[in-house]
């Protein structure tokens, strides 16, 4: 039996190879697809017990393309090189954070 290196793995999809802009445009559609309203976050370490990120600006509430997000994403890179950056889905019939997803990764 053979066990995996130990690697640290943060959030949904994190098991993958980091995604391309196109992989995140995809999870971007679903996310409206689905009517949730996205959002970008950042933080400088992704531990577990550290819940609370840092919005990048407000929720994207009229976002209608996945491009839109994926800017907002690209925007909050450029300014934050060394901290994580994930893409989260809020549901607003629920009113809880339905999906997230880290969309780069310090080096």
């Amino acid at each position: 039996m053979q066990t995996l290196p130990k690697r640290r793995y943060y959030e949904t999809l994190s098991y993958l190879p980091p995604l391309s802009d196109a992989q995140i445009t995809r999870q971007i559609q679903y996310m409206l697809d689905q009517g949730y309203i996205p959002a970008v976050e950042f933080n400088e370490t992704s531990e577990p017990t550290d819940v609370y990120w840092t919005m990048w600006k407000l929720p994207l509430f009229g976002a209608s393309s996945p491009q839109e997000v994926l800017q907002e994403v690209r925007s909050c890179r450029d300014a934050s090189p060394k901290s994580f950056v994930r893409v989260i889905g809020f549901d607003n019939i629920r009113q809880c954070q339905t999906m997230m997803f880290i969309v780069h990764r310090p080096h």
